[in-house]
């Protein structure tokens, strides 16, 4: 039985001792920066930022959460965090401020 998950949109699995893409079985480790999100098909930013969010205020750190909203979440730079549905909903609101 082979172990699966989801990467940043993408179905992988642990395969000969590493997690690999499942369509392309390449290393999760060398080549997640040059795959566009499996949820929205961009690149990230050059900054590393998910290309759906780009540099939101008063934020240390976001995830769209790639399809998952589970997965979601903004993390403010007094280090307070929210997660989900709350995460998607703040991102939407710090993108609008943005702008």
């Amino acid at each position: 039985m082979t172990a699966k998950s989801h990467f940043r949109g993408h179905e992988i699995e642990y395969l000969n001792e590493e997690w690999v893409f499942s369509d392309t079985k390449e290393s999760t480790v060398t080549t997640f920066e040059t795959r566009p999100c499996g949820h929205c098909n961009k690149f990230a930013t050059p900054e590393g930022h998910d290309s759906c969010l780009g540099t939101l205020p008063r934020v240390m750190n976001a995830c769209c959460g790639h399809g998952s909203v589970s997965e979601a979440y903004v993390q403010f730079m007094d280090t307070s965090c929210v997660r989900g549905k709350e995460a998607l909903e703040m991102i939407e609101i710090l993108r609008f401020e943005r702008e």
